[in-house]
């Protein structure tokens, strides 16, 4: 007789329960692996001043520094749906986290030596962090389904919460005079321990979502399905794209150059400077924690334009203002109307889950190539008109970027007769995030 054959119904409601108590696990610890990951972000973006001045470079070298980073997580993203496809999610964050650290490690001890050493440990930085957002923005839609609501967007608030706290740091360690090589190693070590010990709680990885992916391949090769290179061909798609350009050069504006700006622009203290870039991660974190409503209430595109308004006028005060509480005011303005543009932007991408994969790909692609012309081109400007004014760089692309968000619009569902869509990409649900 089949094992089991004979237990009462009641263990179906064991098995439920368990299973439940399994989801509310994975949920803590991917909410503690986001909250990881924005805290090693920030604990190194709260100290590039110091190490800008260690290392006596011009704001054009250092945005050629800051550019390894970005090149190291472009490389990896592409790459690591392959790699959690065979090893899965839990594995390729603790793998990642642990790469991230290492990363940062370097840069902790390499600055004392020159620039090569730390932007070869800020590469190897951004190749942990790449893979491992991915990772565990694959485990959080897993988590997601679980409990059949949405939770994604809490979990990327968590990734800002993280992100206030590592700044926050930031200007406690600066303030005291705590040396940059203890900071940035005790970083590095909490994250090497705290990280993988909760993504051990992760969900059990599913060789049947594996299969079906493996299966979804061979399909794509025998001509069954078509190409994924089509969404490149798409105009709402590439727009999309663009709008999520334009959004991320300006967050990542403001994570890379915010504080330094106020140092240089303002004639301030560091801690000053790092208080600023706090501030700024604060208002962020509080609208994707909000935002989400705005969205169910007033809708994406309007939502999302008066997100780029809002990002635009603090960007201006900051740049233009002639007193800090102007310029606190500004970061406030900017962390708000920065908070929802990258993750809604590639949610929109999503809302045909038959093509969900390939669009928010792309999508993201064409997004993250802000990260890679954001940091040299503020420095090339700052080296012109100095880092403060070099800001308005992004004010341009938020004035495309309230032309842009139009392409967001919802757009119909699919047939009746479709196959449901998998976690974390269903368009029902427009406040869903894709990115930490």
């Amino acid at each position: 007789m089949r094992a089991g054959a004979g237990r009462p119904p009641a263990r179906a409601g064991d098995d439920a329960q368990v299973r439940a108590a399994q989801v509310r696990k994975a949920r803590n610890a991917v909410c503690a692996v986001f909250i990881g990951h924005g805290f090693l972000f920030a604990s190194w973006a709260s100290r590039i001043p110091q190490i800008r001045s260690e290392l006596r470079v011009t704001p054009g070298v250092l945005g050629l520094i800051l550019l390894c980073t970005a090149v190291g997580s472009v490389i990896a993203t592409p790459l690591s749906g392959l790699v959690i496809s065979w090893f899965g999610e839990a594995r390729t964050v603790v793998v990642m986290s642990l790469t991230s650290a290492a990363g940062m490690a370097v840069v902790a001890v390499g600055y004392q030596f020159g620039i090569a050493p730390v932007a070869a440990g800020l590469f190897v930085f951004g190749l942990g962090t790449g893979a491992w957002d991915v990772a565990m923005n694959v485990q959080g839609a897993a988590v997601e389904q679980g409990l059949g609501r949405a939770i994604l967007p809490r979990f990327h608030a968590g990734w800002s919460i993280g992100t206030v706290a590592g700044a926050a740091a930031g200007a406690a360690m600066v303030a005291l005079g705590v040396p940059i090589t203890v900071h940035l190693l005790a970083a590095a070590l909490v994250i090497a321990v705290a990280v993988p010990a909760a993504a051990l709680r992760f969900l059990p990885a599913t060789r049947a979502t594996r299969a079906a992916a493996r299966q979804d391949q061979r399909h794509d090769q025998a001509g069954g399905r078509r190409s994924p290179l089509q969404a490149w061909a798409e105009p709402r798609t590439v727009l999309i794209g663009l709008f999520v350009l334009c959004m991320a050069f300006t967050e990542g504006t403001g994570n890379d150059w915010l504080s330094l700006a106020m140092i240089d622009g303002y004639h301030t203290a560091a801690a000053i400077g790092t208080l600023t870039l706090a501030i700024f991660l604060a208002a962020m974190t509080t609208g994707r924690w909000f935002g989400p409503r705005l969205i169910d209430r007033h809708g994406r595109v309007p939502v999302l334009r008066a997100c780029a308004a809002v990002a635009l006028a603090g960007l201006l005060m900051i740049d233009f203002g002639t007193f800090l509480p102007v310029a606190f005011a500004g970061a406030v303005l900017l962390g708000l109307g920065t908070s929802l543009g990258f993750p809604v932007g590639l949610s929109s991408a999503a809302d045909d889950s038959r093509y969900a994969a390939p669009r928010v790909s792309t999508a993201a692609s064409i997004g993250y190539v802000a990260f890679l012309a954001g940091p040299p081109a503020i420095g090339f400007l700052g080296d012109h008109i100095g880092v403060l004014h070099s800001l308005s760089g992004a004010a341009v692309l938020l004035a495309a970027a309230l032309f842009l968000c139009r392409a967001t619009a919802p757009i119909s569902p699919p047939d009746p007769g479709v196959s449901p869509p998998g976690p974390g990409i269903s368009p029902p649900d427009p406040s869903r995030t894709g990115n930490a």
